[in-house]
C-alpha cells in the first residue's frame, strides 16, 4: 500500500510484473518510483495502472508514470473522459458533514488529462493475481470499478468502501442508492482481504465485516 496524504495506492506483483491500483496525487510519481525501488523491483517493469474511478487522488500520477515507463491505464468507459480531460469530473450529492471532508480532498492538486489504453467493463479479467475481474461499481462516480482476485481472495474496493474509522460505505457519492447497492455488491464477494481507496485494509473476518457494514448479515 502507497500512502498519500489524501488517499492511497497499492502495487501488486506477479513475479517481476507490476500493477498498480490507482496512481495517487499529481507529482506523486517520483514517491512512487522510489516505493518502487525500495522494495527491490524495477519500475519499468510496471505494466498496468488500473484506475478504480476519476478523482484526482487516484488519477493523478497515472499519466507521468506512462510517460516514464510505458504502463497502460486502464479505466472503465463511463469514467475514461472524465480521465482523459473531455468531460467535467461528476459533482457529488454531499451531506453537510460530509462538507469539511470534501474540501479536504480538493487540497490534492487537480489530476491533468490522462490518456487510457484500455476501457474495460463488468466481468472482464486483467491478467495479473491469477486473473483479474473487473467488478462495475457505481455511485460514487458513474464509471467506479473495484478489482477482484478470487485467486487470492483480495479486493480493491476504490472509493465504493471506506476503512477510516470503521468499515462503511464511501462518501462523496454521485448517486448515495447506487452506492450502497455496489457496496452490498462486493460484500457478496466475500473477499479475505479488502483494501480500500481510504483507510487500513482488512484483513482479519473481513468478509462478516463487509456483509454487516453493507447490511446484508
Amino acid at each position: 500500500m502507497l500512502r498519500f496524504p489524501v488517499g492511497q495506492a497499492y502495487l501488486w506483483r506477479d513475479g517481476e510484473a507490476l500493477t498498480l491500483v490507482d496512481a495517487g496525487h499529481a507529482g506523486a510519481a517520483d514517491a512512487i518510483e522510489g516505493a518502487i525501488r525500495s522494495l527491490g523491483l524495477r519500475p519499468e517493469r510496471l505494466e498496468r495502472i488500473v484506475l478504480t474511478h476519476s478523482h484526482r487522488d487516484h488519477v493523478g500520477a497515472a499519466g507521468e508514470l506512462r510517460a516514464r515507463w510505458g504502463a497502460r491505464i486502464v479505466a472503465h468507459p463511463l469514467d475514461a473522459p472524465v480521465v482523459r480531460g473531455e468531460e467535467p469530473v461528476p459533482e457529488p450529492v454531499l451531506a453537510d458533514w460530509e462538507l469539511p471532508l470534501y474540501a479536504h480532498g480538493l487540497t490534492a492538486p487537480q489530476a491533468p488529462p490522462t490518456p487510457v489504453d484500455q476501457e474495460v467493463a463488468d466481468g472482464e479479467q486483467l491478467p495479473f493475481g491469477g486473473g483479474a475481474v473487473v467488478v462495475h461499481s457505481p455511485g460514487h462516480t458513474p464509471g467506479s470499478i473495484a478489482v477482484h482476485l478470487p485467486e487470492h481472495g483480495v479486493l480493491f474496493t476504490g472509493d465504493c468502501v471506506a476503512g477510516v474509522g470503521r468499515v462503511m460505505l464511501g462518501v462523496f457519492n454521485v448517486d448515495g442508492a447506487q452506492a450502497l447497492a455496489s457496496f452490498r455488491r462486493l460484500a457478496g464477494l466475500a473477499p479475505s482481504v479488502a483494501c480500500f481507496g481510504h483507510g487500513d485494509p482488512l484483513t482479519v473476518a473481513t468478509a462478516d465485516t463487509l456483509r454487516k457494514a453493507a447490511g446484508t448479515a
